[in-house]
């Protein structure tokens, strides 16, 4: 049962009008016509970046909420991000027109654009920088439509946290990162300078999310200065408390826990527009020990973690995902982020993973009925059918969620690929359909590959009718084909090329992004 107060939070997300916030590209901007931005490296120039955004952002606090933080000014108030693709006035008015997933754009913001963002930024985005230095091979493939490129639209950072966030604060991650820096040799390693600047970056990045926590917690305080109604004021000192406690020192409870990964997740999207999905994994793994302290020591009940639960939720839902640009502007769009939620599965030992605190998540997916967070399953041979038959009566109602995953498949697929059998067990599922081992890796995804567009190309010996450019090899004219055994050989040289073209290309991609736009928080 959802309380008075997630009912109005989910209302207001619900009618809440997607937008433009010009806020962020405002502050990076400002950042980087800065002395200081040119000072330093690409690492510590971002990282400082990163914390002129936290430092000024605008707080959003919303009326009755426990969780605190939006990306934006206010609920589904979205940031661009200029340093990565530079939105032009066509696109933002495209945006704040089309007819299907709209994102209002005010006219103050497409003047700071317009005579401001776009002005320093052409040349400069990682964009611009990756069309001047792909070869024509690879841009005429991409013109012909024989590939797309989601890093010329969003940064890398398709991931899943693992449980280091609930057992250290940043506080603990400056103090590791200090000591790696003190271990590192300059003598014998070349590597040493690149190394100790990344650590720079880091060690600023988490500074920059502590900032965030104590700006959360001076404006919930000022917020309880005026507040009349003394239960809700207690609430709101409490949540103080929280923003001062998380992210800087590791959480003690369930509603710090919450907090903390939210803050966390907050800052990763900040940082960028991360292509594609940041997930929280397998919340009910993480969580558990929290809930089952607070229920033990009475700090907590089932009720009081149901309504932090669907606060969290709302949050999720106020975060739309950052619109494209260009053609993609006109013709692509959704609000879902593909941040996904894992429940269920097995634990490091093989046994069954499935605990209350899963069947309390199930609960929360079928009562908020939400398009973020997206949630999953995990049915393993090991775990109990009432948590299958559980997920299917939410299934049955047609909302589409949870999705299901096979976790005995999941952990093969990981261990076929590599990964230890214990890091398996503790991944899962993100993003759409993409398995991983979470907290260990990143799954960049780089675009489509058309094979019927090279079917069309091998059909015409390498030539595209549409851009009348030779692209492939030419490999015969199918007229004079004797078989479909040499149509079928002809079409996999064809493919064999444009693969390698993209590949070289993204091989270009990633080390745009490592040295020019590297994500130090992340």
């Amino acid at each position: 049962m959802m309380t008075e107060r997630v009912k109005k939070l989910r209302e207001q997300s619900l009618a809440a009008i997607p937008s433009i916030s010009g806020d962020r590209a405002g502050l990076i901007t400002e950042f980087y016509r800065s002395p200081e931005a040119g000072r330093t490296t690409s690492a510590v120039a971002h990282a400082l970046a990163f914390k002129h955004v936290m430092a000024h952002k605008i707080i959003c606090f919303n009326d009755g909420e426990l969780i605190v933080g939006e990306r934006g000014h206010a609920p589904k108030a979205t940031p661009t991000y200029p340093e990565v693709t530079c939105h032009s006035v066509k696109d933002l008015r495209i945006l704040d027109s089309r007819p299907k997933t709209s994102f209002r754009c005010d006219e103050k913001v497409i003047r700071m654009y317009e005579k401001e963002i776009i002005p320093f930024w052409r040349g400069k985005s990682i964009r611009d920088r990756m069309m001047e230095q792909l070869p024509d091979a690879w841009k005429d493939a991409y013109e012909a439509g024989v590939f797309t490129e989601f890093m010329e639209q969003r940064a890398p950072g398709h991931t899943v946290v693992d449980d280091k966030i609930y057992k250290k604060g940043m506080l603990d991650f400056i103090a590791d990162i200090d000591a790696e820096i003190a271990r590192l040799d300059f003598l014998t390693d070349p590597e040493a300078f690149d190394k100790r600047e990344e650590l720079r970056a880091m060690r600023i990045a988490a500074e920059a999310l502590i900032i965030q926590g104590s700006r959360h917690a001076d404006k919930v305080r000022e917020r309880a200065g005026r507040e009349k109604n003394p239960a809700r004021k207690k609430e709101l000192l409490r949540i103080a408390e929280v923003c001062n406690r998380v992210p800087a020192r590791a959480p003690r409870n369930f509603h710090e826990a919450l907090q903390m990964y939210w803050f966390v997740h907050l800052g990763v999207i900040t940082e960028y527009n991360t292509w594609d999905a940041f997930s929280p994994g397998r919340l009910d793994q993480h969580l558990l020990p929290f809930y089952q302290a607070g229920l033990r020591d009475g700090s907590l009940t089932e009720e009081s973690a149901r309504e932090l639960l669907q606060c969290f939720w709302v949050k999720f839902n106020n975060q739309p995902a950052p619109p494209k640009v260009g053609v993609t502007a006109e013709e692509s769009g959704t609000y879902t982020d593909f941040s996904l939620i894992n429940v269920g599965g097995v634990k490091p030992d093989g046994s069954d993973a499935v605990n209350d605190l899963s069947f309390l998540i199930l609960d929360v997916i079928e009562e908020m009925r939400l398009l973020q967070p997206s949630s999953m399953v995990q049915i393993s041979k090991k775990g109990p059918d009432t948590f299958l038959w559980r997920a299917l009566k939410i299934v049955k109602t047609g909302f589409g969620q949870p999705s299901v995953f096979n976790t005995d498949a999941i952990v093969q697929e990981l261990v076929r690929q590599g990964k230890s059998v214990e890091d398996a067990r503790n991944g899962g599922a993100s993003g759409c359909v993409e398995s991983g081992a979470f907290g260990k890796e990143n799954y960049t995804l780089t675009g489509y590959f058309n094979m019927p567009k090279v079917l069309e190309l091998t059909l015409h010996n390498g030539f595209d009718p549409r851009t009348k450019k030779q692209l492939g090899p030419k490999t015969g004219d199918p007229a004079k084909f004797k078989n479909y055994e040499e149509l079928f050989a002809a079409y996999k040289v064809q493919l064999r090329h444009f693969v390698d073209v993209k590949i070289a290309g993204n091989a270009i991609i990633e080390r745009l992004y490592a040295t020019v736009l590297p994500a130090p928080f992340l």
